[in-house]
Formats: structure tokens, C-alpha cells, sequence
């Protein structure tokens, strides 16, 4: 797995931030326990968990809920490095994972409102922090370092500081924060650090990007990619745990899914015999950005009916079949494509369908 250490450390003190590189290593379910250092799963269809652990070689596992999960783990690096790990869960796009169904990355000054909330639980034991990250960058990146990471530490227990130095403190959503600014050698870092725990909290994420935007360089032209949650623990890890999590990213023009493609191509090759078929769908998205979250629907002209499919959610409501991505498959990157097969049978003749619909735009075939 490609790890970036970006955690510097002097005089006793943890300098800490949450960029480590995620490496998929295949879909994993809620309900399961992750323990492979790159392990990912989905839950509720919207957002991904990452055991992520890219600092340490120790043992680390994800109890996975359909509202977050708990670690095991005991971890024991050394108090003046890089933390173990970066437990978390995200909703955007990190390190070529999109979350099924985002809008992200988005530009700053397109954003009406950026809402979360999440429920920490906390062991007495350990070194860790509570980190909540908003990464932003010039270019809506889906992959590698982004240029500014803003970190809202929840908690911190053990001799641990954010990257930098205390430059001030600020009231955002009724709290006060004090504020801390730096770079760790890849990107800038802006920490906003809770003086007491907090364990649960709704808040407006677009208060932090607002306040961000007046101590670096981000700009309304700057888009945001992902919001993620999580722990990023040094001695122990058992007990830490997230136990809810939701975010919301709604455009000026409203709504929070993503927009439809502005560019479509399908290509549709079917393989028949006697009274039955299969078929390959090849989606090229054609547009400049990614699609996250894909459902394409075409009409039969014929009486086929579909029996079985690879790769994607199918159903068929007489006539007009719908396909939806998988779990794994939700991004289709611009100038990228994706396939899945369905099977069916027929009377008569199997005639391609001739009209395709990406998310509602209408695309060419061939």
C-alpha cells in the first residue's frame, strides 16, 4: 500500500494529521470485521470505511455496522513518530475511492450548504486524537495529496498537538476552538482543537471551510473532495469507536446527489441463442467530470426479459430495464467507461435496444 507519513514530532510533542493512502483491496460489507491494512466496505450505500493502517505493522480490526464501527487493536509506536493508523469514515473521494452517489469534489463557491454529524465513543486508555478531515484542493482531485487539509480534533488523550503552532481561536457553531496552522512537508495543515471532548455534534461543515478560507490559500474556486471521520491512535486503539456518521453536500443549484453526466456513449453487444441471450453494456462517460452513482435505463424493443446480470443492480418494469452500479462500481471517470452483463431470454427477435439514459441525459450509442 502507498502510505504518506506526513506526521513531524519534536520535543515529546505528537504532530498529527490524517493522510494516509487508501489501497482497495475489494468490497467488504457492513456486518463483517475488516482486518487487512487496506480493507474497505460501504455502508448505508453512501459512505466508506477504511481500516487504513499505514503506519505501524500491528494488528488492527474494523467491527463494521451499518452506522460506523469499532476498532481492536493495541498498538504501541513510539510517542515522537507517526500515528499507526487512520481508522475513518468518508463520504467524497479519496485516493481513487468516490463514495457511491457523491457530488464531490465540488468548488467551494458552488456550495450552498456542507452539513455532518457523527458520535465518537472513547477509551480512557491510550493515545489518540479525534480527527474529523475536510480536504480541499485547486483541482477536483480524486486521488493523492490534496493541497489544504482542515482536521477538527473532537479529542485528543496523551501528549499530542496538531502540526504547526497555536496561531489563535475562533467561535464556529457556538464552540470555541483554538486554532492551529503548519505544513507537514506535503500540504498546508489548519486544526481547529476542542478544548474538552465532544462526543456528538450536528454542525455546519461549510463553517469551517468559510473560516479555512481566511488563514490559507483556498478560494471559492478550490473544490472540496471528501469529509471523513476517524481516530488516529499511537498506543492501544480498543474502545475507539464511531457510531454515527452522515454528511451532506447540497450545490446552489440544490441537491445533494451528483449531477447528471453532461456526456454519455453505450455500446451494447448482444450474444444470442435459440430463445435466449447475453449482452455486454459498456457506459463511457463522455463529460469532463466523474460520474459517482450511476443508473442507466434503455427500453426493449421486443419481449425480452432479463433473468440474471453481473456487475450491477438490474431490474426490468415491463418493457423499460434499469441498471444501477454495484456497491464497488459507483464512479465512472471522466473519459473513463464500465460494464456489466445481463442475461434473459426472448421470442421473435432480440433487437438492441436504441435509446439510453445515464442519470436522465440521453446518450449516443455505438
Amino acid at each position: 500500500m502507498a502510505r504518506l507519513s506526513h506526521c513531524l514530532a519534536a520535543a515529546g510533542l505528537l504532530f498529527a494529521t490524517s493522510a494516509a493512502a487508501v489501497a482497495v483491496s475489494g468490497p467488504a460489507h457492513a456486518g463483517t470485521r475488516a482486518c487487512d491494512k487496506v480493507d474497505t466496505t460501504t455502508i448505508q450505500d453512501a459512505y466508506v470505511v477504511m481500516n487504513n493502517v499505514w503506519g505501524a505493522d500491528t494488528a488492527q480490526c474494523l467491527d463494521v455496522t451499518d452506522s460506523g464501527f469499532a476498532v481492536t487493536a493495541d498498538h504501541s509506536k513510539r510517542t515522537d513518530g507517526a500515528p499507526a493508523s487512520y481508522p475513518a469514515v468518508y463520504f467524497g473521494c479519496h485516493y481513487n475511492t468516490c463514495s457511491n452517489g457523491t457530488n464531490l469534489p465540488i468548488r467551494v463557491g458552488e456550495i450552498s450548504s456542507a452539513t455532518s454529524s457523527v458520535t465518537f465513543s472513547y477509551p480512557n486508555s491510550g493515545v489518540y486524537d479525534a480527527a474529523y478531515d475536510i480536504w480541499l484542493d485547486p483541482a477536483p482531485r480524486e486521488d493523492g495529496v490534496n493541497r489544504q487539509e482542515l482536521m477538527i480534533w473532537f479529542n485528543r488523550q496523551g501528549q499530542v498537538q496538531p502540526v504547526g503552532t497555536r496561531t489563535g481561536s475562533v467561535t464556529i457553531g457556538g464552540r470555541t476552538w483554538e486554532v492551529w496552522t503548519g505544513n507537514n512537508g506535503s500540504n498546508d495543515v489548519v486544526s481547529y482543537v476542542a478544548p474538552s471532548p465532544i462526543t456528538t455534534w450536528n454542525f455546519s461543515v461549510l463553517d469551517f471551510v468559510t473560516d479555512v478560507q481566511k488563514r490559507s490559500s483556498v478560494t471559492d474556486a478550490w473544490y472540496l473532495t471528501s469529509i471523513q471521520a476517524g481516530f488516529e491512535p499511537w498506543v492501544g486503539g480498543n474502545g475507539l469507536a464511531l457510531t454515527s456518521f452522515a454528511a451532506s453536500v447540497n450545490g446552489i443549484s440544490g441537491g445533494a446527489t451528483s449531477a447528471a453526466p453532461d456526456g454519455c456513449r453505450v455500446t451494447y453487444t448482444p450474444n444470442t441463442w435459440n430463445n435466449g441471450f447475453t449482452s455486454t453494456v459498456t457506459i463511457a462517460n463522455t463529460s469532463k467530470t466523474a460520474v459517482h452513482g450511476w443508473k442507466l435505463t434503455f427500453p426493449f424493443s421486443g419481449n425480452q426479459r432479463i433473468t440474471k446480470a453481473w456487475t450491477a443492480d438490474v431490474s426490468q418494469n415491463g418493457t423499460v430495464v434499469t441498471a444501477a452500479n454495484a456497491r464497488y462500481n459507483g464512479s465512472i471517470a471522466a473519459n473513463g467507461s464500465i460494464s456489466f452483463v445481463v442475461q434473459g431470454t426472448y421470442s421473435g427477435t432480440n433487437a438492441p435496444p436504441k435509446a439510453f439514459k445515464l442519470s436522465g441525459t440521453a446518450c449516443t450509442t455505438g
